[in-house]
This record gives C-alpha cells, structure tokens and sequence, in this order.
C-alpha cells in the first residue's frame, strides 16, 4: 500500500489554491477535500442538489456505507454557490471534459500536476486532500477525539498515524535531543 501525505505547510497549500484557482472545478475539488475531509469517493458522488443552498451535505460513505453530515463553512459556502449557479440539480457537481461524472484518476492528475508545480516532492494522491483536513484541524484544535470520529478510526493512535503527526512528533524529538 501506497501512503500519500499530507500538505502540512500553509504557504504550499496556499501555493496548490492559487495554482488551482484558475479552474473553477479544481479548486473546488480541493477546497471541498481539505475543508470537509471527503474522500474523493464521496467528493466525486455529489450531485448539486447535495450542496445547492446547503448549510451541510449529507452523504452515506461509500467506504464504510456510514451517514455522515459534513458543515459547509463559511469560506467554501460562496465558492460552492458560484460554482453551481445554473446547473441542474440532478447534475453531477463534477464533470469531466467530456460532460461525464469525473474520476478519481482525472482528479489525481490534477492535483498531483498542481503540487509539482507548487514544489510538493513527496507522494502525493487524492488521498492527499483528507490527510491534509486531518493534519490542519488537528494543529488547530489538539482534539484527536474529534478527528477520530470525523474519520470513523477504532482508536486516537490510528488518527494521528493517518494524518502524519506520529513521525513528525518523533522528527521532531531527534532534531531537539543532542549530546
């Protein structure tokens, strides 16, 4: 099994938006991924009508055929209005070039090229965008509890390997301990 990271540093992050924001659909697709903690699965499932004048999307996981009920916050709300503004409900939210529902590997090309191009030298995938919601909201908030039930994991250990924090507390460890 593959593991991708997280982006963990703000200026790359800031870096892939701006990169990204010169496609509607794409910065989108990014936004909803570290704003909300989709997997892409479930971020490529939506229609319009999930999110059209939504204070939250409501899903079943594909993964783990859970509900869940995800806030639309304040800053991803207007991108998302803009985004769909005369489509139909019964649209797919994302659709490929070709006017079909996007897939995962359109989506991974996309961000992979968008974190080459913001210097990103580590793997990377879709899965990126999930890590990235975990790492950010956990550096925020210190509440591994909550992150755990966001992300359904049996126990906080799980959580904060996923999103990277074990390694980055054991670099940090080396780097502070000399002799």
């Amino acid at each position: 099994m593959n593991t991708v990271e997280p982006i963990r540093n703000k200026k790359t992050l800031n870096k892939i938006k701006e990169i990204l924001s010169k496609n509607k659909r794409d910065f989108l697709i990014f936004s909803v991924g570290t704003n909300c903690g989709l997997r892409i699965s479930d971020i490529l499932a939506l229609n319009v009508k999930d999110v059209r004048d939504k204070n939250h999307i409501d899903i079943i996981e594909k993964k783990t055929k859970k509900a869940k009920k995800i806030p639309v916050n304040e800053k991803l709300k207007p991108v998302i209005e803009e985004f769909i503004k005369g489509r139909e409900d019964d649209e797919p939210l994302f659709l490929s070039y070709l006017n079909n529902r996007m897939e995962r590997t359109q989506c991974y090309r996309i961000i992979n090229q968008a974190c080459k191009l913001a210097g990103v030298d580590y793997k990377i995938g879709t899965h990126t965008l999930r890590k990235t919601f975990g790492y950010h909201h956990y550096k925020k908030f210190k509440d591994v509890a909550i992150l755990q039930k966001i992300f359904n994991h049996s126990a906080p250990d799980i959580t904060l390997r996923y999103i990277g924090i074990d390694q980055d507390t054991i670099d940090k460890s080396y780097k502070s301990f000399v002799l």
